[in-house]
């Protein structure tokens, strides 16, 4: 995974500050945008074929809200950039996905990173796409690499009406992007608590090297969540101290709840990595006792045919002149007499539990 990034970065080098490169994967083939536009009485949603000439005229005191899905298409954010007055290092971070959560205060609009996370049903785990916002009086930005989000409801209730959203200004909305984001890694995190406990019940009962990749997995997707959640705190906690006039007062206070949100995230995700941590010592465990079972039953077998071998080894040899050697019953004797020995050495090791 870091060569791979690396190979995408290396386009890069030796560009000018501000040189827009996509970086990432294509996960969409053509991008579109959307443009939403509402106040306390009116409400306005319809699809951008051009972001110059599909622009209606603005309107005092409406929000405007424009996302566009896919982040790939470099002139489409030179138009935009253009349009809103980004600046070019902004547009830069946009279109490359690799970025780490963050938030930036350029004066006239903060820009936001956060990672948008959801849980694949198909058995692919944790899935993570970037989202970025630019948040200017009135209007926000929301760039993502592909369509589909977790912001269905927040549309739902602007086309309602229903809540404060039709009533708020554009820092609330984004607040409500950034909440919804906080949500969705609740439900994430509850399915891989769900993966964790049927592991546990796995471990207990007989692994294999099945779950010993399960519990890799798991770990390598509690790492990208605390990457990604982690500095999400950090952008918040900014947001909150910071003396924007873009995000009003009134707004601080409902940010302050997503920072206790993300506090939670934070801590489920390090009591899991912890859970995960122990998990792989129960394995190691598991796998040493079921292997000192074996080595126990083996050895008490060899140990049992140590002596039945010693008496075969005698009579196996070939002298002509050996106690018993033409006696009539001498063959089934020695079976007996091993017989005999393996059953007592068999009594012995059951009473003293060995076996």
């Amino acid at each position: 995974m870091i060569q791979n990034s690396s190979r995408r970065r290396s386009r890069k080098a030796g560009l000018s500050p501000g040189t827009m490169v996509h970086i990432g994967e294509k996960k969409t083939e053509h991008a579109r945008i959307t443009l939403v536009r509402y106040d306390n009485g009116r409400f306005l949603e319809k699809e951008l074929q051009d972001i110059e000439e599909g622009m209606p005229a603005p309107e005092a005191e409406s929000v405007t809200w424009i996302n566009v899905d896919g982040i790939h298409d470099v002139q489409l954010m030179t138009s935009i950039g253009g349009q809103f007055s980004v600046h070019p290092l902004t547009l830069e971070d946009i279109v490359n996905t690799d970025q780490r959560p963050k938030m930036e205060d350029y004066d006239d609009y903060l820009f936001m990173v956060l990672k948008m996370i959801s849980w694949s049903g198909d058995g692919k785990g944790v899935k993570a796409e970037q989202l970025s916002l630019i948040l200017k009086p009135g209007l926000l930005l929301s760039f993502q690499e592909q369509q589909g989000d977790v912001f269905d409801p927040i549309r739902e209730r602007l086309r309602c009406g229903k809540g404060r959203l039709r009533k708020q200004g554009a820092d609330y909305l984004a607040y409500g992007l950034i909440d919804s984001v906080v949500d969705q890694y609740f439900l994430c995190l509850e399915q891989i608590g769900e993966q964790i406990d049927s592991l546990q019940e796995e471990l207990v009962g007989s692994p294999d090297k099945g779950t010993l990749q399960k519990l890799h997995s798991l770990k390598r997707e509690m790492i990208f969540l605390r990457r990604a959640i982690w500095p999400l705190r950090e952008v918040i906690n900014g947001l909150l101290r910071g003396e924007s006039p873009l995000f009003a007062a009134s707004t601080l206070v409902y940010l302050r709840d997503v920072y206790d949100h993300t506090i939670q995230v934070i801590d489920t995700v390090e009591t899991f990595r912890e859970m995960l941590s122990g998990m792989m010592d129960i394995y190691l465990s598991s796998i040493s006792n079921r292997m000192n079972e074996i080595m126990k039953v083996l050895t008490v077998i060899a140990t049992i045919f140590m002596p039945l071998t010693f008496i075969a080894g005698v009579y196996g040899m070939n002298f002509k002149y050996m106690p018993e050697l033409d006696w009539r019953w001498g063959y089934p004797a020695a079976l007996l007499l091993m017989l005999v020995i393996g059953a007592a050495m068999g009594i012995y090791f059951h009473r003293k539990k060995w076996v």
